[in-house]
């Protein structure tokens, strides 16, 4: 069975490239039928805070990125790390230095000098144990000093390394506690994860986790390094490319959805497919469709992509998704009433909105109270002439079928009794109805506001 995670370091929040690594990890386990795990890696207790678990948490949750047990936290298991070093020690694939950090600081700066490898080379590595002074001592890995690492990578393809190159690392400090090298391996194994997924930048610790498996007579889960994400002037991705995690997206605004959907497309491809649902990401999702060269974030594309997703949402999804957005962003949630009216006026609005701030704003017609005031652009419209043809159109909507086609018999007869074109109209009852320029058609307003609503808007400014 497959068996994928998601290891975050929680010293922030949810980095927009981790919650792709966090995805592609979430689709290849969900296209298999298999697990997705989540392990904290918390074992740098300078730099972990709760707060930054719980908006690893909630970013994920964010995104419906569900995972399949209790969060591990890997600072939680760091007997179980100490107790494989020291059956590395009886293998004898580890051993005991008693350098210290001076010693190790001369030998580097005489290497330098003489221009040779700073590769700290211990005069303990074999030693024999009825020598060991009583002091303190890390734990190295006894690393082969010939031959090459081979690294298979799904993506990158197949990467050698010298082992002249690969040094004695350290597995268990002086103090008892493990190294993150030896602990990821160690949790890896243990949770039974087949498909190690992450980020480029991970690829060069590699070859001494390798060395670290091959130590213990583990299998060798498989390695997919996938390529950063990089801003549109091809650097990493970075602050000054704007929002960095994923509770800034979600502030701004975009939906679920669109992020998975939008996320998947950097690095990963099927066919010319740019807009798909999750559930198609699930079934075409394969490490074969990710690519070697590092994407570029584009805000245009996950404005047109997430523009999509709003468009085909259920309307409870998107109310929802609403109320959400309102209380993260600290702003005042809507009303039953405004509730009602938003549902009302969702089929009007959601085909031409990019995110959740740009719904609400083509929404405020419904959202506002009387009196309506228009603002500065749309009051241009409310002269002397307009006011007389909105007092003359409030008898023909009195009574007619509160209907689109009768609507339109209604304002066409108007204008034709007054010999004015149509958009002569228009922009009367927009400043009437809505009070602002960007709005969804008249007739989608009249039909949204109902007969009772719409003509004491427009008493209001018919004056």
């Amino acid at each position: 069975m497959v068996v994928t995670r998601f290891a975050p370091s929680p010293t922030g929040y949810l980095h927009i490239g981790s919650a792709r690594t966090a995805l592609f990890n979430w689709l290849f386990a969900r296209h298999h039928g298999g697990t997705f795990l989540l392990r904290v890696e918390d074992t740098d207790r300078n730099r972990y805070t709760p707060e930054a678990t719980q908006a690893i948490y909630d970013g994920l949750k964010w995104l419906g990125l569900d995972w399949d047990a209790e969060p591990t936290s890997q600072f939680e298991g760091r007997e179980r790390h100490a107790a494989v070093a020291a059956e590395m020690l009886e293998r004898g694939t580890a051993y005991k230095c008693f350098a210290t950090q001076d010693e190790i600081e001369a030998f580097r700066e005489s290497a330098r000098e003489n221009g040779t490898s700073t590769l700290y080379q211990s005069p303990w590595r074999d030693c024999d144990p009825a020598d060991h002074p009583d002091a303190p001592f890390v734990v190295r890995l006894k690393a082969p000093t010939e031959g090459e690492t081979i690294v298979r990578d799904v993506v990158q393809g197949e990467v050698t390394y010298k082992n002249a190159n690969l040094d004695d690392m350290v597995l268990l400090r002086s103090d008892g506690t493990p190294t993150y090298m030896l602990a990821v391996v160690v949790d890896d194994h243990d949770m039974g994860v087949t498909h190690v997924i992450r980020g480029d930048d991970h690829l060069n610790n590699t070859p001494r986790q390798t060395l670290i498996y091959q130590a213990m007579g583990w299998d060798l889960p498989v390695f997919a390094h996938i390529p950063l994400i990089h801003g549109p002037d091809g650097k990493k991705l970075s602050k000054r490319h704007g929002a960095m995690g994923a509770h800034e997206y979600q502030a701004l605004g975009y939906i679920a959805a669109g992020m998975r959907n939008y996320l998947a497309r950097l690095g990963w491809s099927h066919g010319d497919d740019e807009f798909f649902t999750t559930e198609q990401a699930i079934e075409w999702f394969g490490l074969d469709g990710i690519g070697k060269s590092p994407s570029r974030f584009d805000f245009k594309k996950l404005d047109h992509i997430n523009g999509q997703h709003v468009a085909g949402a259920e309307k409870y999804d998107l109310l929802t998704d609403i109320s959400a957005f309102l209380a993260i962003t600290d702003q005042n949630p809507l009303s039953d009433a405004q509730l009602t009216g938003l549902n009302l006026a969702l089929p009007f609005i959601q085909e031409r909105a990019k995110t959740l701030p740009d719904l609400i704003e083509k929404a405020e017609f419904i959202l506002a109270s009387r009196p309506i005031v228009p603002d500065e652009k749309v009051a241009k419209h409310l002269d002397t002439v307009s006011h007389g043809v909105l007092k003359q159109l409030t008898p023909h909507l009195q009574n007619v079928t509160w209907s689109r086609e009768t609507l339109e018999a209604a304002l066409n007869g108007v204008a034709e009794e007054n010999d004015i074109k149509f958009g002569k109209m228009a922009g009367p009852l927009r400043a009437a109805l809505a009070g602002r320029t960007q709005t969804p058609s008249v007739f989608d307003m009249m039909l949204v506001l109902g007969r009772e609503e719409t003509l004491a808007r427009i008493a209001d400014v018919a004056v």
